[in-house]
């Protein structure tokens, strides 16, 4: 079995989330100092993405804790959700690099048009 469809299945949910995340950054920090006029455009913007990325580390951290007492939870119950470990996790750690992108977004463009 070879790890290579593996690490690109990885650095392809990782990367694509870490690219939206830096548009985004870049749009936001562009339209927060331009058009609103925020003095501290950059410094507001990596704020947020702070959030993203304390967000996703603390879902991602709760999945895998949690996890096995949902599953329990559902199959006592007997629930018909689609709810797993695995995809808990994977979107947290979309939210987590979103959150990435962002913050690395404001300081290039902050430190690059002196938004901050």
């Amino acid at each position: 079995m070879s790890i290579h469809p593996l690490v690109t299945a990885r650095s392809r949910l990782v990367g694509s989330a870490l690219f939206v995340g830096c548009v985004f950054g870049v749009i936001c920090v562009s339209v927060s100092a331009s058009v609103i006029g925020i003095p501290t455009a950059a410094d507001t913007v990596f704020l947020a993405g702070t959030l993203a990325l304390g967000f996703g580390t603390l879902g991602w951290s709760a999945s895998i804790i949690a996890g096995p007492g949902i599953k329990a939870m559902q199959t006592h119950l007997e629930t018909a959700t689609d709810w797993n470990e695995a995809d808990s996790r994977r979107a947290m750690a979309r939210i987590s690099s979103f959150g990435v992108g962002v913050m690395t977004a404001a300081i290039v463009v902050g430190v690059i048009f002196g938004y901050n």
